[in-house]
């Protein structure tokens, strides 16, 4: 295969709701390209994109898929995107490396729920967007409605570059308004090029004005051009295209039938005509903000942004060359872990199925195999400068689940499966959690984990597993000033123990002046700090330390073992076993014994005694509130409202964006298990919605009540 310079590279995302037909697209662009010389179909299982066994029982695309394909001399690496909001991981992915996406929208449903999230993505990420309006072959299409809804979502920067004379089963025929032609197709798909009918003229003038209005508005010189001449010649108005795409000023739309191969050959002749290049879309930045330029000429800077593992073959990283070139046998630095990395081979993919290649310049994309230690997120460069870009910036997690093998001879392999799940999903996110004593599976969603996941460990690492509702990671606290002592004293023949600990408990707030005094059993007993010890806790929140002690009556040599007995009452905490937080505690006074005291009897003794003073000083147990956001179409806003509401959220407010109410509240980690499944069953999947940490609350008394209950019934058990 021949290397292919930047100006002749095109980076694609296919993207768009499940089901809108991107997999049959890839397929078509592949066929056209020669690539393949027989389309597969998804239901025939046989396709170079949905190859894995997961995908083709399922029907749909669970992984994003790296292909390519050759047009018009160019190369157009181009990757299929899984449709489901649950692993938009995957689309999130290959909007590093691509420099335009590619919206399918089904004409028989026109705007999908899945088309509004993804286009919100695309906003987010300012990536160049265009339209193909694909199945307008089937016989419920409808172009019109669906050319309103996109206007409706998209606005006036969706610019008609094509429309069918018909749709439906007498769905043949294209006019092109860029070209000012017509596509006509056979039973097979071959295109006869056209002059527009007499009684398609008005209207494909029109909206052949329109179009030029809208290239010329994306530059000033063709603007000018435009007020002299009244019009663009084709070049000017690819120009204007190609300025509009890179700026988000212009969404084109075009027409096809992927299964069928119509309109596919004028999509991929658009693509290279006009699609910006890799060098044309403004530099990659590092993460010290340092600009790289797509050049072949200087060091070499490549980011591995997708990584599969394959039986018979192993683990494939898939990159992107930013900068330089690679060529087979390359040695280069791997900035993200500082080791060496030996290219030995180096392939262009298309599904499954790789092509070896001797060299890769920048703006192209490729994979290696056997590498030893790269990942995803990982730089690759030879330069002496160490270049690092940015991880990939996935989205917050929005579903948990707790996971345990059913047999405790598998813990061990489960690990190592999770882990290996995450290197090759970084959505799937695994937290093995002292506090809980559970392993907490997060991800996109219910159908991410539950089915996926689960689907990986049952059938390719043969482990059985549970899935089950997580614990939630309370904490607990205190709200006012207690005191206590306790003496440990144990004799048992020979030398004994023996520790007493008199100590007063606080809350803690930032900022707080040192005590002076404090008021015990109704009398004011006045403190020294000797010394002070402030510890920020692993798990949020402090404790501050006082050595109060005058006189010698504890020697300072035993202060550690008690704030060692404190901090192993503090990991679980009296109320449910929960981490203790916020809490400064004053040892003012105590008893020793010249012969039996030791550490561990002032340890016993500092523990006991802070537990009995924490019962005393007003405990309350604290609960992990999340900001959750929520965009949601404005009839179903009552609905999701009230289902919050039953969900002890706090509304904090409301505001439109783009057709959809968007909802900010604060509800509490314990009331959103399974928040993902039920949003789509209220909204009808039209609703979606992020979250992410935002503080610790005091519960409700009734709600505590019920916690400490549950803790008391399961100590008594065990």
């Amino acid at each position: 295969m021949k290397t292919y310079q930047a100006e002749k590279i095109r980076n694609i995302a296919l993207i768009g709701n499940a089901g809108s037909g991107k997999t049959s697209l890839a397929e078509a662009m592949l066929y056209e390209g020669g690539i393949i010389d027989r389309k597969g179909t998804v239901n025939g299982k046989n396709t170079a994109s949905d190859y894995n066994e997961i995908e083709q029982e399922n029907l749909n695309s669970v992984f994003s898929t790296v292909l390519y394909t050759e047009f018009n001399d160019h190369k157009i690496n181009f990757i299929d995107t899984p449709g489901a909001d649950d692993f938009i991981g995957g689309v999130i992915s290959s909007f590093t490396v691509a420099d335009l996406a590619i919206m399918l929208v089904n004409a028989q449903q026109g705007v999908e729920v899945g088309t509004e999230i993804l286009n919100r993505h695309c906003e987010k990420y300012n990536k160049p967007l265009m339209l193909i309006f694909n199945k307008l072959d089937h016989e419920h299409a409808n172009y019109e409605k669906t050319i309103e809804a996109v206007k409706t979502t998209f606005g006036n920067k969706a610019v008609v570059v094509q429309y069918p004379v018909a749709t439906g089963s007498d769905f043949n025929a294209i006019i092109d308004v860029l070209l000012m032609k017509m596509y006509k197709f056979n039973d097979a798909g071959e295109r006869e090029i056209l002059e527009i009918p007499a009684d398609q003229k008005d209207t494909a003038n029109e909206l052949h004005n329109t179009l030029v209005e809208a290239a010329a508005e994306n530059d000033e010189n063709l603007m000018e051009l435009y007020f002299e001449k009244g019009s663009l010649d084709e070049n000017e108005m690819r120009k204007g295209i190609r300025a509009g795409l890179i700026t988000r000023g212009l969404f084109p739309i075009f027409c096809a039938s992927a299964e069928k191969n119509i309109g596919i050959k004028r999509v991929l002749e658009f693509i290279t005509n006009v699609a910006p290049a890799p060098d044309m879309i403004p530099a990659v930045k590092t993460v010290d903000d340092k600009e790289i330029e797509c050049k072949e000429e200087g060091d070499t800077n490549i980011f591995v942004f997708k990584t599969t593992n394959e039986s018979h073959i192993g683990e494939i990283n898939y990159f992107k060359v930013y900068s330089g070139q690679v060529t087979e046998g390359m040695d280069l630095n791997n900035n993200s872990t500082r080791t060496k990395e030996r290219l030995s081979q180096l392939y262009v993919v298309a599904g499954k199925n790789r092509t070896k290649v001797s060299k890769l310049v920048a703006g192209d994309i490729g994979a290696a195999v056997k590498l030893k230690n790269t990942k995803t997120n990982h730089t690759l460069s030879n330069s002496k400068d160490e270049v690092k870009f940015p991880n990939i910036s996935f989205l917050n997690s929005k579903y948990r689940t707790a996971i345990k093998a059913v047999s405790e001879t598998d813990d061990e392999k489960l690990g190592e499966a999770l882990n290996r799940l995450h290197e090759l999903d970084p959505t799937v996110e695994i937290e093995y959690s002292k506090e809980l004593k559970q392993i907490i599976l997060s991800g996109q969603g219910e159908y991410h984990l539950n089915n996926i996941v689960k689907w990986h460990l049952d059938n390719e690492y043969k482990i059985e597993s549970v899935f089950y509702a997580p614990k939630i990671p309370y904490r607990e606290t205190i709200t006012k000033t207690a005191a206590s002592n306790y003496r440990h004293k144990k004799q048992s023949g020979g030398s004994g123990q023996f520790g007493e600990v008199y100590m007063v408990i606080e809350p803690y707030k930032e900022g707080m002046a040192d005590p002076v005094s404090y008021k015990i059993n109704g009398r004011d007993v006045k403190v020294s700090v000797r010394n002070k010890e402030e510890q920020s806790l692993p798990w949020g929140g402090k404790l501050v330390y006082y050595n109060c002690i005058v006189g010698g009556s504890i020697d300072a040599r035993f202060l550690p073992a008690i704030l060692k007995g404190i901090m192993e009452k503090m990991e679980e905490g009296p109320l449910t076993g929960s981490y203790a937080r916020d809490i400064r505690v004053a040892v003012y006074d105590g008893k020793m014994h010249p012969v039996d005291s030791n550490e561990l009897s002032f340890k016993l003794a500092g523990r006991h005694a802070f537990k009995a003073a924490f019962k005393s000083a007003g405990p309350k147990i604290m609960e992990p509130i999340y900001d959750i956001e929520v965009l949601v179409p404005a009839n179903r806003m009552g609905d999701v409202m009230s289902d919050l509401q039953g969900r002890r959220a706090m509304i904090e407010g409301m505001n439109s964006d783009k057709g959809f109410e968007k909802l900010n509240a604060k509800v509490p980690l314990a009331e959103l298990n399974k928040y993902s499944t039920a949003l789509s069953s209220i909204s009808g999947g039209r609703a979606t919605y992020s979250m992410k940490f935002s503080k610790y609350e005091q519960v409700p008394m009734d709600v505590q009540d019920k916690l400490m209950k549950t803790f008391q019934e399961e100590e008594e058990e065990d």
